[in-house]
């Protein structure tokens, strides 16, 4: 039987892995988005919420930065992983961090 369009069998009949990779695509670009405006919502109420759109403007910039440090900077992995999601989610935090550190508090 040949294989469907956008399919890779094997011999044996089974979807290879790049079949499964392919139904979720882009889940990991989701989580990444996610955790990053879930990130700065908890910073936004933790700090007496003070602007959740400057607080979601900070995570979702160094969450870019962290992907982009770890994709294509350091390569210490692809987007095929989830390792990347780790990193944004780390470069958020650390933002966020300096963020509420550095701010002007009138």
């Amino acid at each position: 039987m040949p294989a469907q369009e956008g399919e890779i069998e094997s011999l044996f009949g089974a979807g290879a892995s790049q079949v499964r990779r392919t139904r979720l695509q882009y889940a990991d670009i989701v989580i990444a988005v996610l955790g990053a405006f879930a990130l700065a919502w908890a910073a936004d109420q933790l700090t007496g919420r003070r602007g959740l759109f400057a607080t979601s403007l900070v995570s979702g910039v160094a969450a870019v930065a962290g992907w982009f440090l770890a994709i294509r900077v350091f390569a210490v992995t692809t987007m095929d992983g989830l390792t990347w999601v780790g990193w944004s989610l780390a470069a958020s935090v650390i933002a966020l961090a300096g963020f509420f550190l550095f701010r002007n508090k009138r």
